[in-house]
């Protein structure tokens, strides 16, 4: 196998054009067969095998510097870089990332795993290179999708002003994890067939031609230029207007005219955008077919492309779906807002049965968080469905958008707690702290499928910003018997005993229940409490449960910082309650990617080390009273 004869970096430049062509196709099938087994992300990998084997022809690694944006797509990467052997573990706890991390290797320049970041990455190593008196190539790669984020157009604008040579590679294949959408999108598709332009520039070389002894001449020489004819002959381009020199658009699974564009490329003294055509999914009908559904994945049947484990539960997502179609069919005020993650938040349904009700916007998370805030000011009833982790990038819009005004605008937090294989970018451990600290905001999270249901009917009829946060995976089907209607502010007590109290946030409500049965197995006296609100805090029901226990657990798959259990704690320190509280949550560091139970019993949120921590604490608490302090 030509495969065998990458063993590091660099390696590629010993094969001749024969043995590069017989590498893509060794590359194409390790994939499919190893991501078949472990999961992973499939199509955005498949699509970029000659572009990344062209790449790593013309760069020298580790000097030369590959920003991969989003970085998903860096399978191939690895490969050439000798890291093969990883995949057997690929996104395990303990094993290789699916994303770049410099850790890993002096290859990945940069940590991605969020969208739109590559070229801001590439414009920081650039001037970098230019203070420190450095020569090496900086490249850049973004895909079209990733370029309707606003950061990438903030970058671009920037590079506009470079006086070095910086390489752009766009990698368009007309498919983000949604289809493509807007305007960036329309022009590019514009460029791809480009047929006016072919038009244009035959004739006007026919006509140059028609120039006694000199035409030919001059059309030699045109063809010569670094800018090219195209730059020539269509002044408007939008790249070219930027003073960033357009090169393309070039087959991305042509080896030889990928490099050739790069070498082009890197004779450029400025920033150089150059254009490449990929097919997502390539070389697997499967994925060529349906791109979407290959983008992230778990275990599938080759032969038939279908995942190995089928059926099963509704997801929390899936209940969020079907709910929110419903709602919609009962009220037309009701708008449903994506980031270009249709299928991924169950927006599919709704954009499905109310097409004119359904806005995608793109990678966009800003954008879609100020457009959800003006919807609600025009008298509607907006729902942005967003993971947890690309919340982020939206918090300045919430805070003063949406907070600011008391618009009517639901947050659905999807993905929000540990997501297990995706790793440190992806985990959404951070939007109890951050969403609770903007006034007007109310935070509730449900503790099973039906609560899931209450609450996003709830959500959509309350007057003010609101939050529902769920997680990822199969909605909860236990405590079915606790349905108390959902009172504004007001938290829900399952069991009522007294000394120790657990209250928990939402999907922990199965964790929860595990610790009270064994505390009451080892004859310990338990309260349990679900804390359906995380904002407003219910206080009343701390102050009660205060009288007759002596120790509160807050439990939550959020990080301890600012998180629900610290406005507890602080509560009970502000209002001098004679009770104790120990937060359990996650410490103030990143959680690498594995299994999801893996990493809940690494940091801390498993049953034996919940009820171990606990029973020390109350026996402390009993011992210091015997003491008298």
């Amino acid at each position: 196998m030509i495969l065998e004869m990458i063993q590091k970096e660099n390696d590629i430049k010993k094969l001749d054009e024969g043995q590069l062509k017989e590498l893509a196709g060794e590359i194409r099938q390790f994939l499919i067969e190893k991501i078949s087994r472990t999961g992973g992300h499939l199509a955005s990998n498949l699509g970029v095998v000659e572009l990344t084997m062209a790449l790593h022809l013309s760069l020298d690694f580790p000097e030369d510097k590959l920003i991969w944006d989003v970085g998903h797509q860096s399978y191939t990467h690895k490969l050439l870089t000798g890291r093969k052997e990883g995949f057997d573990d690929l996104r395990k706890y303990g094993g290789m990332s699916g994303f770049p991390k410099r850790k890993e290797s002096p290859c990945d320049a940069f940590d991605t795993g969020h969208s739109s970041t590559s070229i801001s990455a590439g414009l920081g190593y650039v001037a970098a290179r230019e203070l420190l008196g450095e020569d090496h190539s900086v490249v850049s790669v973004i895909g079209d999708g990733s370029l309707t984020g606003g950061m990438a157009y903030e970058a671009l604008n920037n590079a506009s002003r470079l006086k070095s040579n910086f390489i752009i590679v766009l990698n368009d294949n007309n498919m983000s994890i949604s289809e493509n959408v807007g305007g960036m999108s329309k022009y590019l598709s514009g460029l791809r067939t480009a047929q006016a332009y072919t038009d244009l520039k035959r004739g006007v070389e026919d006509t140059l031609k028609k120039i006694p002894g000199r035409g030919d001449r001059i059309v030699s020489q045109i063809r010569k230029t670094k800018s090219g004819i195209k730059q020539l002959l269509v002044p408007g381009m939008f790249f070219e207007d930027m003073d960033i020199t357009y090169l393309g658009p070039v087959d991305g699974h042509d080896i030889r005219k990928l490099l050739k564009v790069f070498n082009e490329a890197k004779r450029v003294d400025h920033a150089v955008l150059v254009h490449v055509i990929t097919k997502k999914g390539k070389g697997y009908a499967p994925a060529e077919e349906n791109p979407a559904k290959f983008h992230g994945l778990g275990p599938f049947d080759i032969k038939t492309g279908e995942p190995k484990e089928t059926g099963g539960p509704d997801t929390y997502t899936q209940v969020f779906s079907k709910v929110l179609t419903d709602i919609g069919k009962r009220d037309d005020k009701v708008v449903a807002i994506t980031a270009a993650m249709a299928d991924g938040t169950g927006l599919s349904a709704f954009a499905k049965h109310f097409p004119q009700r359904f806005f995608d916007v793109g990678i966009a998370e800003e954008h879609a968080m100020t457009f959800a805030a003006g919807l609600a000011a025009g008298g509607m009833k907006p729902v942005f469905a967003v993971y947890s982790s690309f919340l982020q990038r939206a918090y300045d819009q919430t805070l003063h958008d949406v907070c600011l005004q008391n618009l009517p605008v639901v947050i659905a937090v999807d993905r929000a707690g540990l997501v297990g294989s995706d790793g440190e970018t992806h985990q959404g451990v951070f939007d109890l702290s951050f969403l609770t600290t903007i006034p007007n905001m109310t935070v509730i999270s449900p503790k099973n499928r039906w609560e899931m249901a209450d609450m996003l009917r709830f959500a959509v009829d309350f007057q003010y910003p609101v939050a529902v946060r769920y997680p990822r995976g199969t909605a909860y089907e236990g405590m079915r018997q606790f349905r108390a209607p959902i009172e504004y502010g007001k938290s829900e007590v399952l069991y009522e005993e007294e000394d120790i109290a657990i209250i928990f946030v939402g999907h922990m409500a199965e964790l929860a229940d595990c610790v009270r049965r064994s505390l009451k197995e080892t004859g310990y006296s338990c309260s349990l409490i679900n804390a359906r609100f995380v904002k407003p805090l219910d206080t009343e029901l701390l102050e009660e449960l205060a009288k007759d226990h002596s120790l509160f657990v807050t439990i939550e798959e959020n990080v301890i910082t600012g998180g629900f259990g610290e406005q507890v704690m602080d509560y009970v320190s502000r209002a001098a309650l004679n009770v104790h509280v120990r937060n359990i949550g996650i410490s103030d560091e990143y959680v690498e990617h594995g299994n999801v139970e893996v990493l809940r019993k690494e940091v801390g949120l498993d049953r034996d080390a919940i009820v171990k921590q606990t029973i020390s604490d109350y026996l402390r608490i009993m011992e210091n009273k015997k003491k008298g302090n």
